[in-house]
């Protein structure tokens, strides 16, 4: 499976790794993922998602059946 935050969308990302004396050279930048159980009340259910911390701060602010709705629309999972 992908690096790819299944709330936010966040994902892998190319730039350069700059030193003291501006070398410049490849570098890749990985979302901060973790997989984590959370309780669907609305259903009666627990449902994993790999999420970033920033998902996780969204999931406990806006609730997590706002968020899954909300990335069920963006197209980032397909149901849960």
């Amino acid at each position: 499976m992908s690096r790819i935050c299944e709330i936010t969308g966040k994902r892998v990302q190319r730039g350069n790794n700059v030193s003291h004396s501006n070398r410049k050279t490849k570098k890749t930048f990985y979302p901060n993922l973790q997989w984590k159980k959370f309780y669907l009340e609305e259903e009666d259910r627990w449902v994993t998602l790999k999420v970033s911390t920033a998902g996780i701060r969204n999931i406990s602010r806006k609730g997590l059946k706002a968020c899954l709705d909300n990335a069920v629309e963006n197209g980032l999972i397909l149901g849960y």
